[in-house]
């Protein structure tokens, strides 16, 4: 490797983290709660904003990773397709069962122009929804995106890029638990200690002390 292209590849790894960490402040508790105290009347435009910036800032990021698509490390070829379907097919599942929960007007932060309440959770009416697809994992969006990445060829830039974007998956969740807990109290502390975050490890436990 010659040290043109490990510039590029620290620089990659450098602007993923750029990225994940401008995204994870954006919504940390403690910028969020500053902008509601200080601008009551405009926080229900946070969640526009944030979604535009988001969108803004990943597309020249994405643009230089895909800049240095490379030959392939590791490709899925032969029984190894196996594999990546047993990863693709359960992230497809993940996010429409978790669509299935999610309010689409709150994500785009349309209901909150509306109603002019923001929460911390995607339902409608920003309860705490622990029924369905929910009472089997916490994060069904987060797994799927988990699933998807590695179910790609990876090269040397879709390798590092992964690296980064599971780091920040789960550093992400832990920090939105915090704004749950924080909002929901006792409530979210009990729904983390029934259902498990990224699979369902605790559900399926419980199936088979029951089957015991």
């Amino acid at each position: 490797m010659t040290m043109q292209t490990m510039t590029q590849y620290t620089l990659l790894i450098i602007v993923w983290i750029a990225w994940c960490t401008l995204h994870s402040a954006l919504v940390g508790l403690s910028l969020t709660e500053l902008l509601r105290k200080r601008f009551p009347h405009a926080s229900r435009y946070y969640r526009i904003v944030y979604n535009v910036v988001s969108v803004v800032t990943l597309a020249p990021v994405l643009l230089y990773s895909f800049s240095l698509h490379g030959t392939p490390i590791f490709s899925w070829q032969g029984p190894w397709r196996f594999v990546q379907m047993a990863l693709a097919v359960p992230a497809l599942i993940f996010f429409v069962a978790g669509a299935r929960h999610y309010d689409l007007f709150q994500f785009l932060g349309l209901r909150q122009l509306k109603d002019e309440k923001t929460c911390s959770v995607l339902t409608d009416d920003c309860s705490l929804d622990t029924s369905g697809f929910l009472s089997l994992v916490r994060h069904p969006w987060y797994t799927g995106g988990l699933f998807i990445i590695w179910a790609r060829p990876l090269d040397t830039s879709a390798l590092l890029t992964n690296l980064v974007l599971t780091g920040y998956f789960v550093v992400g969740t832990r920090l939105e638990e915090r704004k749950l807990t924080a909002q929901f109290g006792q409530e979210y502390t009990d729904y983390q200690q029934r259902v498990s975050m990224f699979l369902p490890v605790k559900w399926i436990a419980g199936r088979m002390r029951k089957k015991a």
